[in-house]
């Protein structure tokens, strides 16, 4: 049996969340009024580059956290 690790499983959980915000985001921006809260698939997130930003942002925000 695999030990899972502590901090790994649960950023990757936050970098998911992220991920489909900034995907929301950026068709809410896109769509204008037609927008209705699609969803998007894991696939679709790495594909447009939102899981990328999101590991990013969710990473440094973390960093910022423990300097303080």
């Amino acid at each position: 049996m695999q030990q899972r690790g502590k901090f790994w499983p649960s950023v990757r959980a936050m970098i998911w969340e992220k991920a489909q915000q900034l995907f929301q985001e950026a068709n809410a921006r896109s769509m204008g009024s037609d927008f209705t809260g699609i969803t998007a698939t894991r696939k679709e997130l790495r594909e447009g580059g939102f899981f990328h930003i999101a590991k990013l942002i969710v990473l440094r925000e973390l960093y910022q956290e423990k300097k303080k």
